[in-house]
């Protein structure tokens, strides 16, 4: 279709270079196809070779007019073919004259090398229908895959039993908890000649989805959906090597398996569903990444007392447990003493069950607390109480985990931090900041190793997801009086108590986003106690019975309201800041935000008391409602802290609605509160300029490091280093000094790219060289270290005379004084425990799980030329001779801008060790690269895998972490070529979680 010029706008962007093979191909494809429609039949092949030719691609050669159809083994039967060609795609509904998806099902199998079904439920009758093609894959020794849930206890154990007795395949369940989040129907059949097709849609196994229900069904084939049949492929082996899913052995399983059917279809069963079981208990994603942390903090800074931060319900005893036992496995199976501390004794029995199950020992530890007292005192579960009333119980131990904070008095905690000792404390919280003002993180250097971030939270479907709406409430707030980076209390209580006009702009937001106001169970924040009594009385003259609590509420009013609330005798609570934390009533269902929060520190407190699951809340509606705000005023962190986003993803993101928020979550801005957002969004930018970063400076009088400066303004290293700064340049302003000009500027500029180095080898090496040069001391190529930080800061200079390099960069002082300074902060950075290389590779300055730049992978490589450069490399791949090492360079997400099936799943991981990579396009099976990454094993050359999320991070081009050594394991396919490489070091949880397709 062609329209007028004057018709309407448009917007051109450039073609991303990642997608243009596929989007070119596109084009070519159709133009080539409509072209063979009007050439005569016998001429069509003669213009594809011509075409080819064109081309000069080896391997795309025709081999005349005819087509392959089927290769199968000499005195075997033929397989029968699907009704719909493998090369195309169908949509199945079982209606009258289609084939049923059934009889497809049947047929598909006859000639699949690898079957995978991933169904919600499994049902004997979906069994039988398939029977005589299970059988036929037994006898060609095929074992097919299925993944399956206990969802509604729908599932026959009959029919696992007979897939896993009668036909050899192998099962594994999702015994579910919480919530139910496997909803996925597929089936996948995958081929060796590459032909590859998948079914997509509401067909479980059973009966009636197979055969006569009204079931709708996509088929895809990876000719003309390979994008798709690629994200199946991945994340249906993402799914098969997570620890939800369990393998499901009839000989040992069957009695857990009816339990959690029972309890899942709401039949009443006389036994506990036991979920922990010895060697099986594995760490979740999140769980991970608090093991991943507390295991920087002791290996890299020998911090011995940690503190973890994460909700209730997360799992923090079983990460307690799970670092136990990982302490007792490094030393050498001799299990430390242990004292775990809590306030209640339903807490410590849970807490014991939990260490017998992680550890497979049903009589790990004893109790102390009520009657009960230990005999043996090596591995004791006690109370604050009993240990408070006690004398005789050991003050040293190997190990102390003290639980729930925030849940008892501080003096009893000080008291038994100070008089108990041990090698490793851990503390665990569900929020650091207490009721009675105390922080718990005072306890611990003022410190957190880790808290579980909202994101991560909803991600891994831990909290009741959110549906936030950001809402104008047409109140101007850029007059109000502003003090210490906050607006007035006393201001803004004058302003919105008696606001009746607000108030019936905040009932009415309650009826349209709100399914019945009269049966909700809301909180709702405000700025002072007048207004959430003035809130209390409004909407209870309105027919919503709500009430106030305050600081001066007393504990037994305060427990009769809440019950009220409970009870739904009660609409509303209104409060100040007493239900920020610690006060916990998972029914709430609503949370009003009726004030100006700039610290999103608070508001995340606020939105999460509304985030506890509860049986029969689906979802947390949040109505915040915003005014017009002052440039001071940082909107704009908030969205922050629900997304994990960026400042620069935030600004795109806000443009599209937020389509990447995990699981059910929704934010919904209305027009005026957008607008304030970007407001907010951009002025952050503008408080990091240089100008105003020079003013903070002045502000501290003497000029401090960069570390003291970060520490004292609250800034990150991504707000000094910028395309137009460098920690210097500020220097120089904030003194009235010329900034940095010609070669200096151009030397400076390169730092912005070292401000992620995060190992304390590189840390310490790179400083010792810089403090060399600026001792005149002289540096020879072979200094590793000295070599690969020279070949970064001069990437396309050559360096024949490599001492003579080193004494021209010694000309600019203020460089090496920068980035001395520069490696002091950056052990801000540090989150992984970073480890030398294997093999012939552990002498390289190199270490897995740390970030780099290209330029410094490929200078400890040895990558370079006669002139002493270290050779460019734009491609993703780099073969060094000198070691025998093949590197790959892989984005995650190509453009981060796009959501892409195209490229999006060509390298990703399917586990912690296991990761997906695609050779280069034209890589052939035969050639040489390919035969040498197939014969890796073999012929023990290394392969190194580098990856980063995206091409670009908030200030410049991002690095590179570079996961480790890593081994063939498979492949698939050629031109290119899909090969599963194997880590020799599992990939950091953040990182996996990053990277990883999983959304379960």
């Amino acid at each position: 279709m062609r329209l007028d010029a004057t018709v309407g706008a448009r917007r051109i962007v450039d073609l991303d270079p990642a997608r243009a093979p596929e989007i070119l191909g596109r084009h070519i494809g159709d133009a080539v196809r409509r072209h063979l429609e009007s050439v005569d039949h016998e001429k069509r092949l003669e213009v594809v070779e011509r075409f080819l030719d064109v081309l000069d691609s080896d391997g795309d050669d025709l081999a005349g007019g005819s087509v392959l159809q089927s290769i199968y083994p000499a005195g075997r039967n033929e397989p029968r073919r699907p009704s719909t060609p493998l090369s195309e795609g169908a949509l199945l509904t079982n209606a009258r004259d289609e084939p049923g998806l059934g009889n497809e099902l049947a047929l598909e199998m006859e000639s699949a090398d690898e079957v995978d079904l991933l169904c919600a439920f499994v049902k004997f009758t979906g069994v039988t229908v398939l029977a005589p093609q299970f059988k036929l894959l037994a006898e060609r020794e095929i074992t097919p895959r299925v993944l399956t849930t206990t969802y509604m206890g729908a599932t026959d154990r009959r029919a696992l039993d007979i897939l896993v007795k009668d036909y050899g395949a192998q099962v594994k369940v999702r015994f579910e908890k919480a919530s139910t989040r496997l909803h996925a129907k597929a089936w996948l059949f995958r081929r060796l000649s590459g032909f590859d097709t998948a079914y997509v849609g509401s067909s479980n196994l059973s009966r009636s989805a197979l055969v006569d229900g009204l079931e709708w069904n996509v088929r895809l084939s990876s000719v003309v959906h390979a994008a798709q049949i690629a994200k199946f492929r991945t994340v249906f082996d993402s799914y098969w090597n997570m620890a939800d899913f369990e393998l499901y052995d009839p000989e040992r399983d069957t009695d857990k398996l009816d339990r959690a059917l029972e309890e899942a279809g709401g039949r009443k069963s006389n036994s506990v569903l036991v979920t922990l079981s010895g060697l099986e208990v594995r760490p979740f994603g999140h769980q991970q990444l608090m093991l991943d942390a507390l295991a920087t903090e002791r290996e890299v800074f020998d911090r011995h007392r940690n503190l973890l931060v994460a909700a209730t319900g997360t799992g923090k005893t079983v990460v307690a447990a799970l670092d136990y036992r990982a302490l007792s496995e490094r030393a050498d199976g001799k299990q430390p003493s242990l004292l775990f501390v809590a306030h209640r004794k339903e807490i410590l029995v849970q807490a014991i069950h939990t260490y017998r199950a992680v550890l497979g020992d049903g009589s790990f530890g004893e109790l102390f607390v009520g009657g009960e007292r230990p005999r043996r005192w090596k591995h004791v579960f006690a109370s604050v109480q009993s240990l408070d009333r006690d004398e005789h119980a050991s003050d040293e131990w190997d190990v102390l985990v003290i639980d729930e904070f925030h849940h008892a008095e501080a003096a009893s905690y000080r008291r038994l931090l100070s008089r108990f000792g041990a090698s490793e404390v851990l503390g665990l919280t569900a929020t650091p900041e207490r009721a009675d003002g105390v922080d718990v993180r005072e306890l611990f250097d003022g410190r957190t190793a880790y808290e579980l971030r909202l994101w991560d939270a909803l991600e891994q479907d831990l909290l009741c997801p959110f549906h936030y709406y950001g809402i104008s409430d047409n109140t101007d707030l850029r007059d109000v009086e502003w003090t210490a980076g906050q607006y007035s209390p006393g201001a803004l209580s004058s302003l919105y108590t008696g606001n009746d006009a607000r108030t019936l702009l905040i009932l009415k937001a309650l009826r349209e986003k709100v399914l019945d106001p009269s049966r909700m169970k809301a909180l709702g924040f405000c700025i002072s106690v007048e207004h959430a009594r003035y809130m209390a009385e409004a909407f209870t003259a309105r027919g919503l019975p709500s009430a106030a609590i305050v600081g001066t509420t007393e504990p037994d009013a305060r427990r009769r309201l809440v019950e009220q609330l409970k009870s739904g005798d009660l609409r509303c609570i209104f409060t100040v800041d007493v239900f920020n934390e610690g006060i916990d009533i998972p029914s709430v269902d609503v949370v009003l935000m009726l004030r100006p929060t700039a610290s999103s520190t608070i508001f995340i407190q606020q939105l999460g008391r509304g985030l506890r699951r509860s049986p029969g809340k689906a979802v947390l509606t949040v109505l915040d409602f915003v005014g017009q705000h002052r440039a001071a005023f940082d909107l704009a962190g908030r969205f922050h802290a629900m997304t994990g986003l960026s400042r620069r993803r935030l600004e795109d993101d806000l443009d599209v609605g937020f389509p990447s928020l995990p699981g059910a979550s929704r934010i919904v801005l209305d027009e005026v509160s957008r607008d304030e957002v970007l407001r907010s969004i951009k002025e952050a930018v503008k408080a990091s300029s240089k100008s105003a970063l020079a003013k903070d400076l002045r502000s501290l009088g003497a000029v401090p490091k960069l570390a003291e400066f970060l520490n004292e303004t609250n800034r990150e290293l991504d707000d000094i280093y910028r395309a137009d700064r460098a920690w210097t340049t500020i220097v120089s302003i904030a003194t009235g000094k010329p900034e940095p000009e010609g070669q200096e500027k151009k030397l400076l500029k390169r730092l912005q790219r070292l401000r992620t180095v995060d190992d304390l080898d590189r840390i310490r090496e790179y400083t010792r060289v810089s403090e060399g040069i600026l001792g005149g001391q002289t540096f020879a190529r072979n200094d590793v270290w000295a070599s690969m930080l020279i070949d970064y800061l001069l990437p396309s200079q050559p360096t024949p005379d490599f001492t003579q390099t080193v004494a021209d960069l010694a000309e600019y002082p203020r460089l090496f004084e920068e980035l001395v300074q520069l490696m002091e902060a950056s052990t801000r950075n540090i989150r992984h425990v970073p480890l030398p290389l294997d093999g012939n590779l552990a002498d390289l300055p190199l270490r897995s799980h740390a970030s780099y730049t290209r330029e410094e992978l490929l200078s400890a490589l040895d990558w370079r030329g006669k002139d002493g450069r270290p050779q460019g490399s734009r491609e993703g791949v780099a073969w060094s001779e000198p070691h025998q090492t093949d590197i790959f360079f892989i984005n995650l997400h190509k453009d981060e801008r796009v959501f892409s099936p195209s490229t999006m799943y060509r390298d990703v991981p399917v586990s912690p060790t296991l990761f997906d990579w695609e050779s280069q396009s034209n890589t052939s099976q035969s050639s040489g690269t390919g035969r040498r990454y197939l014969a890796q094993r073999e012929t023990r050359t290394n392969v190194l895998l580098a990856v980063r999320n995206s091409p670009k991070d908030d200030v410049a081009t991002a690095p590179f972490l570079l996961l480790g050594n890593a081994d063939y394991d498979s492949h698939s396919g050629e031109r290119p070529i899909r090969i599963r490489w194997k880590l020799r070091r599992p990939m950091p949880a953040d990182v996996l979680s990053q990277a990883s397709v999983l959304s379960i």
